[in-house]
């Protein structure tokens, strides 16, 4: 398959899928996928675990990202373990560090944020890939070149952060400032395109009352921007461009980082600058003395073999547990509680 089919057809899909989700997510009916019973309090009704559409895109994030990884990885001729192996490893890096910094950044415990979790990816996977380069059984070790690989991390992350953002219009965070506290520009840009959201049990109601309010659509500018990122940098890479792929994808994903902290509403810690626009500043900066230190690949992908991959079994087994395990980490609300009631229909007995 050429790459423009392959990227286009990915971009064409997330198109339709952005475009009904931004219409759709920020309703209260979209913050969540079902309730599981925990147990019935005195007055005799269920107490409910809620599982939220948050769970739910959060996990087809990290899946789409996941999978987007292995195929750039195949198509450079890594073997299947030796792939595993390191997204694991990351993945066990990034998904505790995601609640760890958003805890002591927000002095919050339950809350996550991608930011710390790709700041603490981005410093280990260099070192992970080097590490794995010299283990001594076959099927785990790496001979791709370091910057091709980095670069195939630096993609998945871009896309797989853009679509997550979906997660965040369903739960409502990380949202935008009042569309009418934004300067007159900004008013005009985003007139008719704000987002409205709508449900006492969203962030954006309980922690600023902006509930039915206006706001900037930034989860939703975050995702075009972040995805459009991936998608160019996934071009590059199967083109053989890896240095300019893996500089692209992190110089917009961490630039805009740095910039949409201000477009920003909810809590980001003290200080003028955020500590996430420090951790993205810094991974620009650290992203520069990567492509000093490792030399730029050369080489054409095999976009083909890699496709051909996706149909192994032990392939398939493992992104489905992935998404599963995922789910089951993110899709529990700990923030929301429910009360349910069963009854018997008796007009349908």
């Amino acid at each position: 398959m050429r790459p423009e089919i392959f990227v286009l057809a990915l971009g064409f899909s997330l198109a339709l899928l952005f475009l009904w989700a931004f219409r759709t997510l920020p309703a209260e009916r979209w913050q969540f996928i079902g309730c599981l019973l925990a147990g019935k309090n005195p007055e005799g009704d269920w107490r409910g675990i809620n599982l939220s559409y948050y769970g739910f895109f959060t996990a087809t994030a990290y899946l789409l990202a996941s999978l987007l990884f292995f195929v750039l990885m195949r198509a450079l001729g890594v073997p299947l373990a030796a792939i595993g192996v390191l997204l694991g490893s990351i993945l066990a890096v990034c998904i505790p560090a995601s609640r760890l910094i958003a805890s002591w950044v927000e002095g919050k415990a339950n809350t996550l944020t991608v930011g710390g979790a790709s700041f603490a990816g981005l410093l280990v996977a260099p070192w992970i890939i080097e590490l794995l380069r010299h283990v001594p059984v076959a099927e785990f070790r790496f001979t791709a070149p370091v910057m091709a690989i980095l670069a195939a991390v630096s993609i998945a992350y871009a896309l797989g952060e853009g679509v997550g953002r979906l997660a965040c219009i369903s739960f409502g965070c990380c949202y935008g400032k009042p569309l009418a506290a934004a300067p007159p520009w900004l008013r005009r840009l985003f007139r008719g395109r704000a987002f409205v959201f709508s449900g006492p049990t969203k962030k954006i109601a309980y922690a600023h009352r902006l509930e039915g309010k206006e706001t900037i659509p930034i989860q939703g500018v975050t995702t075009v921007v972040l995805s459009t990122a991936g998608l160019l940098g996934c071009y590059g890479f199967l083109e053989g461009f890896y240095a300019a792929a893996f500089l692209g994808t992190m110089l917009v994903s961490q630039g805009w980082r740095a910039l949409s902290e201000g477009l920003r509403a909810d809590h980001r810690g003290g200080g003028k600058m955020t500590a996430y626009q420090i951790m993205a500043l810094l991974s620009i900066v650290y992203a520069l003395i990567l492509l000093a230190i490792f030399p730029n690949a050369v080489g054409t992908p095999d976009l083909d073999a890699a496709l051909a991959a996706l149909w192994d079994p032990a392939a398939l087994l493992f992104f489905q547990c992935l998404w599963v395990a995922l789910f089951l980490h993110t899709g529990r609300s700990r923030v929301t509680g429910a009360t349910v009631r069963l009854h018997v229909l008796m007009d349908r007995i």
